[in-house]
């Protein structure tokens, strides 16, 4: 299936068991049984925007509002290089305390106390572009930033006015500066279809992502969106199986939002094409207050919890914990002297 529109017929009919197979299957032959590991920080839960559909929007007055210093994202980082991860993503609300400076030290910092080992991943919102070169220069290696929907006029309504070409301009600047790029996308917003669920998975393709993330959209009470209807965990499964058809050489995380929804939603993801898992480093008192989206689980364990928990779930599938950087395949292929650099 070389064409895009073999691949969206094929999509279209196809179960989800046989469409997760061919998904995993092309999985396996670009990464083998091999799940990278990313440590997960959230390291401040203020934000300026108001996305309808967000835990921590800024309206949202019932969210225990906290910001990490400096030198406790180190130190969570620090204990994380330790137990092995040797990636790790930092993630907030559009928060402003945070300026670019302050940004830009963590990163200096974080590279310092890995021994320059451990790869950066960013995850704060938009930016300017030379605020994203600065970030870049101090060492930020890889930059998240969902689009979350490809529907124009939804997007404006979730995003609270927020229009989607400003975000997707936002990607192309930090595919232009050299990051490894991901964003990614909701399944089950209040107001998609079908129609919106593939363009976003083509919306993906055309921006040749490195990174997708995928999650359901599960409604919070604390939200204007509270009374939305609940999807299921196959959409969330078949949107994988897609995303892995169109980008095979792209890292997709089985993300904690699908395990939320489904006791075993990460496994299934990773049976239908996904190749990441992201454990939660954070202290358990920060981890609490962080919600997105209701009943997130493991936010009373540990890091090292979360580790031994995962390596016990990705074995029962018959696939393997890998602890290294897990730079996707698109952006090795895409800057072959970091290919060279790795042999």
């Amino acid at each position: 299936m070389k064409c895009l529109k073999d691949i969206i017929n094929f999509y279209k009919n196809t179960s989800t068991d046989d469409l997760a197979k061919t998904a995993d299957n092309i999985c396996t032959i670009n990464y083998g049984k091999n799940i990278f590991i990313r440590g997960l920080l959230e390291f401040s839960n203020y934000c300026n925007m108001n996305c309808l559909y967000c835990g921590i929007r800024k309206d949202n007055k019932k969210v225990n509002r906290y910001r990490m210093s400096i030198e406790d994202i180190i130190k969570t980082v620090k204990k994380g290089y330790q137990s092995g991860i040797k990636t790790f993503v930092l993630q907030s609300g559009e928060d402003h305390y945070y300026t670019i400076e302050k940004l830009c030290l963590i990163i200096k910092k974080i590279k310092e106390s890995t021994n320059f080992n451990a790869a950066v991943t960013l995850s704060c919102g938009i930016k300017t572009r030379k605020q994203y070169l600065e970030l870049k220069k101090a060492g930020c290696d890889r930059y998240l930033l969902r689009f979350e929907t490809s529907d124009e006029k939804l997007h404006k309504y979730l995003r609270n006015g927020v229009t989607l070409k400003k975000r997707i301009n936002a990607i192309m600047d930090l595919k232009d500066l050299g990051f490894e790029t991901g964003s990614g996308y909701m399944v089950g917003l209040p107001g998609e279809n079908e129609t919106t669920r593939i363009n976003n998975a083509l919306l993906c393709k055309k921006l040749e992502l490195d990174m997708v993330g995928i999650g359901p959209f599960i409604p919070h009470n604390d939200t204007p969106l509270k009374e939305s209807i609940q999807e299921n965990i196959e959409l969330v499964v078949r949107a994988t199986s897609l995303v892995r058809l169109l980008l095979p050489y792209a890292n997709i995380p089985a993300t904690t939002a699908s395990g939320t929804l489904d006791k075993i939603g990460r496994e299934k993801m990773l049976k239908a094409g996904a190749n990441v898992l992201m454990p939660n480093i954070n202290d358990e008192k920060y981890k609490k207050n962080y919600l997105l989206y209701p009943g997130k689980i493991c936010i009373e364990e540990s890091g090292s919890q979360c580790l031994s928990c995962l390596n016990k779930r990705v074995s029962d599938i018959s696939k393997n914990i890998v602890m290294d950087r897990g730079d996707s395949l698109s952006f090795l292929n895409k800057n072959k002297s970091l290919v060279k650099e790795k042999i």
